[in-house]
């Protein structure tokens, strides 16, 4: 399963790119050169080509209801290094992900584990991402087509809509994705679709705030369709973009330190 929440694993430091195009990519119309740049942008609202976070995620389930505070670094797409922070009996637990590869340190046992292929589909830290999610990453304008089927008026009423049809060739999970936009092109929403039409789930982006002479969305939110009453909320408590990453960073020795 390739990703399946695009921002996610940026929303957690876990990715942090920069986008890289053929010189082959075929002439596009004003209006989707227009969507593509709208897509592009709220793909990469929270990356850089490296970054260092401390994020506070929510998730709120039918059994728990939990809160942590965690920091991560991340340099490209391949490397990235998760922590806990509090609360204090989940502290010190951490995430590495180099390629695609993720190993997790429990600091209680000071075990270090590598998740296998067969788990990558379950839950990361009890929430609503998958271990998948983590390793996996796309890019809307490269593995769907897309419409943008509703702008702004000129008032400045009204939002950009962008309608995205997964391409039959591209390994991604999602039949249809659905991106919404203010007039000053930051997204609020974007739904996931499966092949079948059915709403899945639903990402919205609140509190923007600037970081580093960029705006970012400072509060995300995740909702599955068929658990209206669950989520996994991120909150940005701080992010800085391409920073100087120490060496020796992502490696196994790093989960325990």
């Amino acid at each position: 399963m390739r990703n399946s929440i695009i921002t996610i694993a940026a929303a957690l430091g876990l990715f942090a790119t920069t986008a890289a195009y053929g010189q082959d990519a075929p002439v596009e119309t004003e209006s989707q050169a227009r969507a593509r740049a709208l897509l592009d942008g709220t793909d990469d609202m929270h990356k850089g080509a490296s970054s260092y976070s401390k994020v506070t995620m929510h998730v709120k389930t039918a059994r728990w209801d939990r809160t942590l505070t965690m920091e991560g670094w991340s340099q490209g797409e391949e490397h990235s290094l998760t922590k806990i922070l509090s609360p204090a009996k989940e502290a010190g637990m951490a995430t590495l992900k180099v390629e695609d590869n993720i190993w997790n340190y429990l600091p209680k046992v000071d075990r270090t584990m590598k998740v296998p292929a067969g788990m990558m589909s379950g839950s990361w830290m009890g929430s609503h991402f998958t271990n998948d999610d983590l390793v996996k990453e796309s890019r809307m304008a490269d593995d769907f087509d897309f419409d943008l089927t509703s702008e702004p008026a000129a008032d400045g009423t009204g939002e950009y809509v962008i309608e995205c049809v997964a391409r039959e060739d591209a390994a991604v999970v999602w039949g249809k994705i659905v991106v919404k936009l203010r007039p000053d092109e930051q997204p609020t929403e974007i739904t996931y679709w499966d092949e079948d039409g059915e709403l899945v789930r639903t990402m919205s982006f609140t509190d923007y705030k600037e970081a580093d002479g960029r705006m970012i969305a400072g509060r995300m939110k995740l909702v599955p369709a068929d658990e209206p009453d669950e989520f996994t909320e991120i909150v940005y408590d701080e992010i800085d973009f391409d920073v100087e990453i120490p060496e020796g960073t992502f490696t196994i020795q790093a989960l325990k330190n």
